[in-house]
């Protein structure tokens, strides 16, 4: 029996490309892969809407975790940033080119994605999709079967593995037809379309400008720290984190290491900030006066701030006034 092997995002276009591969009589066996930027991903190790699509369409679901090579890309992308600082294409070829080892290894013929011509202006054109086969080196072997009908015979579709006249041809950002598809395929239960990249959103993309810029060699533990509290650029060597609730404030204390500098109020209800970097006595102080600033007490009156390295017991204290908006909005990253 033919074996394909499906990029599953979990979104309603991949669900649909399934569909129409199964109703083929092809057995389909589906990826996914999980960086530390996907914002759809629960604390399990899988994106929760491609376990849920998965489990609906009753196929086998494969999970990569792809961070690290994620990063060298990120750092670096061959074909550029999108609107915001999505690699795009580069992050595409890295995801077919780890499809397509597995498909190897699983026995597939061809890979299947959700893919629609002319619905994503950095990925999705004809002349970004013929440059991604061309350098992931799956030129003929990657069907999208929504939009088909619109681009080249795939080697499946020529060798008869696939009948191409039951595939489709729907192209641009509309998602009438992919609806109306779903209701005849009776799928309700479907993610919206937004994004599932946190780097398409400018402020998180921001986040990682500020840390590019002032950490270039960053890893996954620096990236982890992005998805919490407030970021406040101290110094060209120093950051602060500062919490936004009690829960943000226990994520904050999880993510910390043991040379982080921990921040906190004396007498008043306030965040947890967690100083990163090298501070001297100068980002001591400021990051004292903001943590002042976001806790519980008169903006004019002096509060005590303890603070030291996580890994020890020892704490300086410092009893200090609020910081002034207009200096807390500079340092906002």
């Amino acid at each position: 029996m033919t074996k394909a092997i499906l990029l599953l995002s979990g979104g309603l276009d991949s669900i649909l490309a399934a569909k129409l591969i199964l109703e083929q009589g092809i057995e389909v066996e589906a990826v996914n892969f999980k960086t530390i930027f996907c914002n759809c991903t629960s604390r399990s190790r899988s994106c929760s809407a491609a376990k849920s699509a998965a489990d609906q369409l009753g196929i086998k679901l494969k999970v990569f975790e792809i961070t690290e090579e994620y990063l060298k890309i990120l750092k670096n992308p061959k074909h550029g940033y999108g609107k915001n600082l999505n690699p795009c294409l580069d992050c595409r070829i890295l995801k077919l080119k780890k499809s397509a080892e597995y498909m190897k290894q699983a026995g597939g013929s061809f890979l299947v994605t959700g893919e629609v011509l002319g619905q994503r202006p950095m990925s999705q054109r004809m002349d970004a999709m013929r440059t991604i086969e061309k350098e992931s080196k799956l030129e003929g072997l990657i069907l999208r079967p929504l939009s088909a009908k619109l681009l080249r015979p795939t080697t499946p579709e020529e060798d008869g593995l696939v009948n191409r006249e039951k595939l489709l041809s729907i192209q641009g950002r509309s998602r009438k037809e992919q609806i109306h598809l779903a209701e005849k395929f009776s799928i309700n239960d479907y993610p919206c379309p937004s994004g599932g990249c946190l780097l398409t959103y400018e402020g998180f993309a921001n986040k990682v400008r500020d840390l590019m810029q002032y950490n270039p060699d960053f890893g996954v533990e620096d990236t982890k720290l992005l998805k919490a509290g407030r970021h406040l650029r101290i110094s060209p060597k120093a950051k602060l984190v500062v919490g936004r609730d009690e829960k943000d404030n226990e994520k904050l204390l999880g993510l910390a290491c043991g040379s982080d500098i921990l921040f906190h109020a004396v007498d008043a209800m306030g965040p947890v900030g967690i100083g990163r970097g090298a501070f001297d006595e100068a980002a001591y102080l400021i990051s004292s006066s903001i943590i002042a600033r976001y806790s519980d007490c008169e903006p004019d009156k002096k509060q005590e701030i303890k603070y030291g390295q996580i890994s020890t017991e020892t704490r300086e204290s410092i009893t200090i006034l609020p910081i002034d908006e207009e200096k807390l909005a500079d340092l906002r990253i």
